[in-house]
């Protein structure tokens, strides 16, 4: 059975890391440390690595290791770190996390195994990956259930991986009505869902942290605006965590359906933190447009991400 009811419990805001290239789209770890620096200083509660708004399917496995390496040793422990470990392989899943453990991770988050569009496994596949996950290593899992992978996870079996597997404890909902899915899951899974997170740049924030949410993992170019949200909201104070939520909606939005992943990287370059705000091709730069509306709204909100470097 799951859950150590004496192991840390990680709740807060854990923004996605972005991976900083340069114009090139070599790695740019110059800028990664200051990218990472800005993060913690601007209030996240922890932080995310090598996720998808990390662009993590355009890295080598050698820069994915390099990366892990260099991310955990300039954290030096300041936040509490998870690592995205997912392959469709178990054996090379267990292998990235055993390394991130190793490492410092606190965590790893993976998703179920798939490839393309139709390659996918049944529930007992499903369950025996994250069991041997979990036989791999002493940290919690995160498991992200997100439309990308193309893997029905019913509530009810979510709970019950949280149930009998050891270190299944936290789930990332991105899926459509992730509210209703969170409230069935937590009620179907009681202790055992350790962290029931938000997902999708907190674009259903709100509505999650009424359905019992306790974690957000979001975009990585505004800590400081989410995190008043989740902060008020865990004080009790949520008609302040609703006026917070309210003033950066329109920025959530035009990260989850105009800007994307580069959202993080527009912001930093903006700010001075980075020099480069490209993704790695084939990956295109965002619409001229669409990175201009970013930006005024980000500076309406005097938003830390545009002064922290300044």
């Amino acid at each position: 059975m799951t859950a150590s009811s004496h192991r840390q419990r990680y709740r807060g805001v854990f923004p996605v890391v972005p991976t900083i290239f340069d114009d090139q789209g070599g790695l740019d770890l110059e800028g990664q440390r200051r990218c990472i620096d800005f993060m913690i200083d601007a209030g996240s509660n922890g932080i995310s690595i090598l996720a998808n708004f990390s662009e993590q399917f355009v890295l080598s496995d050698e820069e994915r290791e390099l990366l892990t390496t260099e991310i955990l040793k300039h954290v030096r422990g300041r936040v509490p770190v998870i690592v995205t470990t997912t392959h469709f392989s178990t054996k090379i899943c267990a292998e990235r996390s055993r390394r991130a453990q190793d490492q410092g991770a606190a965590m790893v988050m993976a998703m179920p195994p798939y490839h393309g569009a139709t390659i996918r496994v049944a529930p007992a596949g499903a369950r025996s990956f994250f069991e041997r996950l979990s036989d791999a290593i002493s940290i919690p899992i995160m498991i992200q259930d997100a439309p990308v992978s193309g893997t029905p996870l019913p509530a009810s079996f979510l709970a019950q991986l949280a149930r009998e597997i050891e270190h299944v404890a936290y789930f990332k909902i991105e899926t459509p009505q992730a509210a209703a899915k969170l409230r069935e899951m937590i009620e179907l899974g009681g202790d055992a869902i350790e962290g029931p997170w938000d997902g999708e740049e907190a674009i259903t924030l709100m509505a999650d942290l009424d359905a019992g949410c306790t974690g957000a993992m979001t975009g990585g170019g505004y800590p400081d605006l989410i995190r008043p949200i989740v902060d008020e909201y865990m004080a009790g104070n949520r008609a302040s965590a609703m006026e917070h939520y309210a003033r950066c909606l329109p920025l959530i939005n035009h990260e989850n359906r105009q800007c994307g992943l580069l959202t993080a990287k527009i912001l930093m370059k903006e700010g001075g933190i980075i020099k480069s705000d490209a993704g790695r091709h084939p990956i295109a730069p965002a619409q001229p447009a669409a990175r201009a509306g970013l930006l005024e709204i980000a500076r309406g909100l005097n938003a830390k991400v545009l002064c922290w470097a300044k």
